[in-house]
C-alpha cells in the first residue's frame, strides 16, 4: 500500500516540467515487463535472506538498506543544490536503430536515470513507481568508495603506504594469503588469491555472502581468510574478486579507527553538500560490508561522480588528493595487465573503478544487475543509472548503455 500511494501521489507530475513550468525529474509508474517485476503487488519488497525473486527486485532494490541492517551516512548539514537545464534532444544509435532516451527506457529495466553536465542536471528519470526519494542499492559501485577513502587515509597519514602488506593493519590476516598481499594489489584486483565469482549461487562470492549476511556476529577476517590459495604471483594478474574490497573495508576500518560509513560521512558525503540520507548495508560483528551495499538517492550519487569529475575538488576544496584520482583511474606503465581490452575484453581497471578505453581518461562504476556511474572528467559529464536486469551478469548487457553514453558525449560534450 505505501509504495502504491507514492506512485499516485507522483504520477500527476510525470513530465519533465513541474506545475510552475520548471525542469523536473520525470516520473513513470511502469518499465519494461512491468508485470514481472510486481506491478500489480505495488513492486513489493523482498525478505531478508531469501534468494532473488524478479517480481521482488524493484522493491528490494531501493529498499536494500532497510531490509538489512545499515550504518546511516546522515546527509549534509548544508546541501548542494544542482541547477537544472531543459532536456537537451539525444539520439543514439544501436544496431541499425537510431533511438531517443526515451526509447532506451522502454528498451531497458532502469529504475533511475541522471544525465548532468557539472552543477546541471539534464535529465532525470524514474520507472517502476520509483521517485527522487527512493534510495537505490549501488552493489558493486561501493567498491570505488572504498577506494577513494582509503586515498583519503593515505594523506592523513592513517594508511602509511598502499605498498604496505595487509597483515600491517589486520592482524587477523597475519600468516595468510591475503594478509601477504599488499593494499595496492587489492585496489587494482591482481592478488592472485583464488576466489570464484560467476553468480552462479555456489561460487566463493555466494560463500562470503552467506556468512556476511547472515546476520551472525562472525569476525569478517576470519570470514575472508577461509579464501587462502595462491595462483598468481601479487600485482601481475586482473582477477576481479569482491572479497578484496572487503578487505580493503577492514584494512581502512583498523587504520582509522572508525567506522567505513562515519569515515565516508565526515570526508565526502557531508562536504559534498548531499540532500538525503544514506546507508552503508553492515554484517553481524557491524563491519560495513565493503564491496556492496551502499544505498543513496540518484542526485546523490550524481554529487558524487561530480567530485569524481572534477578529480576530487568539491567547489574548490580537495576532498579526496587529486593525483589519488589519476592514479586511481590511469594504468601505470608496469602494469599492462590492467589496461583496457587486456584486463578484460573491453574496460581496464585501476584502483576499484573501471576504466574505459581510448584516448580520453573517462571511467565507470559498475554493478550488478545494471547499476552504472560514468563520469568524464574533460567535459565534467555524468551519468547515472541504476536497473533491475533479470540476472546478475549478462554479456554484452552494457553496449546498450555505452552507447547512449558516448552519444551523450558527442552531443552534449562541447
Amino acid at each position: 500500500m505505501p509504495v502504491i500511494f507514492v506512485s499516485a501521489l507522483w504520477a500527476p507530475l510525470a513530465c519533465a516540467q513541474d506545475l510552475r513550468g520548471e525542469p523536473g525529474p520525470v516520473f513513470s509508474d511502469s518499465g519494461p515487463d512491468a508485470e514481472l517485476y510486481g506491478a500489480a503487488e505495488g513492486y513489493p519488497v523482498g525478505k531478508r535472506g531469501a534468494p532473488p525473486q524478479l517480481d521482488r527486485l524493484v522493491g528490494s532494490y531501493s529498499h536494500f538498506g532497510e531490509i538489512y541492517p545499515s550504518r546511516r551516512v546522515g546527509r549534509a548539514t548544508a546541501p548542494w543544490q544542482f541547477k537544472r537545464a531543459p532536456e537537451p534532444q539525444v539520439t543514439y544509435s544501436f544496431g541499425t536503430e537510431k533511438l531517443s532516451i526515451a526509447d532506451y527506457l522502454k528498451r531497458n529495466p532502469v529504475t533511475g536515470l541522471l544525465i548532468a553536465r557539472d552543477d546541471t542536471i539534464l535529465y532525470e528519470r524514474y520507472q517502476y513507481a520509483r521517485t527522487d526519494h527512493h534510495r537505490f542499492v549501488s552493489q558493486s559501485m561501493a567498491k570505488t568508495l572504498v577506494a577513494m577513502l582509503i586515498g583519503i587515509a593515505v594523506s592523513e597519514g592513517r594508511i602509511k603506504s598502499i605498498d604496505d602488506l595487509v597483515s600491517s593493519y589486520v592482524g587477523g590476516l597475519a600468516g595468510t594469503e591475503y594478509g601477504n598481499t599488499s593494499i595496492r594489489a587489492l585496489l587494482n584486483m591482481s592478488s592472485g588469491v583464488e576466489f570464484s565469482e560467476v553468480y552462479d549461487g555456489n561460487d566463493d562470492i555466494a560463500r562470503l555472502g552467506r556468512a556476511l549476511f547472515s546476520g551472525e556476529p562472525k569476525d569478517p577476517a576470519a570470514v575472508v581468510a577461509q579464501f587462502n590459495t595462491r595462483t598468481a604471483p601479487p600485482g601481475s594478474r586482473f582477477h576481479y574478486a569482491s572479497v578484496e574490497t572487503e578487505i580493503l573495508g577492514l584494512v581502512l576500518r583498523a587504520a582509522t579507527g572508525t567506522a567505513v560509513a562515519d569515515y565516508l560521512h565526515d570526508r565526502i558525503w557531508d562536504p559534498i553538500g548531499t540532500e538525503a540520507d544514506a546507508s552503508w548495508v553492515i554484517d553481524g560483528s557491524g563491519q560495513e560490508i565493503a564491496f556492496c551495499c551502499f544505498n543513496a538517492i540518484l542526485r546523490d550519487y550524481a554529487r558524487l561522480a561530480r567530485l569524481l569529475a572534477h578529480d576530487g575538488a568539491w567547489e574548490g576544496r580537495q576532498l579526496v588528493p587529486r593525483q589519488w584520482l589519476l592514479d586511481a583511474t590511469t594504468v601505470r606503465p608496469a602494469d599492462g595487465h590492467l589496461v583496457p581490452r587486456v584486463a578484460t575484453p573491453y574496460f581496464g581497471y585501476g584502483y576499484q573503478v573501471w576504466l574505459l578505453p581510448g584516448e580520453q581518461r573517462r571511467f565507470a562504476l559498475l554493478g550488478i544487475r545494471g547499476q552504472v556511474i560514468l563520469v568524464d572528467p574533460a567535459s565534467k559529464l555524468v551519468m547515472v543509472h541504476t536497473a533491475v536486469r533479470q540476472k546478475p551478469f549478462e554479456s554484452g548487457a552494457l553496449r546498450e548503455p555505452l552507447a547512449l553514453w558516448f552519444a551523450v558525449l558527442q552531443q552534449l560534450g562541447q
